[in-house]
């Protein structure tokens, strides 16, 4: 009879050591684990659109107004994305520097922007003499009053047409260092 006992016996033992087993490498709370999940670089976790922003000088002077059609804020890399951003930078002067572009990013403390395709600076002096500057992209960093770009440049002045490639622009001083390939077209009056 112990025999006949044994043989089951040993196959119940067996079972339940695979049991646990499989209950070790398979346990019911695993299946509750929620996997790690990354964080996607493109997450927004604000927006806003018809954005309008005023930004005075210390002394009470406007310094700048800028709008948008739309402001993203990318959680991840802290970075805003703007869509068709429009600024007027006064500088606390009457005549302002006009800046447009398609799209623009911003870094996390503000500190560059990046302004892509279709860049448009215009401004006119007190004499009333225009000058626009256009290229496909521009950085700016507006606490340097300072912007570049590696891209081919066109400055039309009331005097004539000057193209380059590549430009480095000093705002605080109004000068413009014109990297290459610098060709010029000028009325003499």
């Amino acid at each position: 009879m112990l025999r006949k006992l044994r043989f089951p016996l040993t196959l119940a033992a067996l079972a339940a050591v695979l049991v646990a087993v499989g209950y070790w490498n398979i346990r019911p709370a695993s299946f509750m684990d929620k996997p790690g999940i990354s964080p996607d670089d493109s997450a927004i976790d604000f927006y806003i659109t018809n954005a309008h922003t005023l930004q005075y000088q210390a002394e009470g002077a406007l310094h700048y107004e800028m709008t948008a059609d739309k402001v993203e804020h990318l959680k991840s890399s802290e970075i805003t994305l703007l869509t068709q951003p429009d600024l007027l930078i006064f500088r606390g002067t009457p005549t302002p520097w006009h800046v447009r572009s398609e799209r623009g990013e911003v870094s996390p403390q503000g500190e560059q922007v990046e302004l892509i395709d279709a860049v448009r600076v215009e401004r006119t002096d007190t004499q009333g003499r225009p000058t626009v500057l256009t290229t496909s992209r521009l950085s700016v960093f507006p606490e340097r009053e300072y912007a570049e770009t590696q891209q081919p440049v066109k400055i039309e002045a009331a005097n004539g047409v000057t193209t380059a490639v590549g430009m480095k622009a000093y705002l605080d001083d109004s000068r413009m260092h014109l990297l290459s390939s610098v060709r010029g077209q000028h009325e003499v009056r």
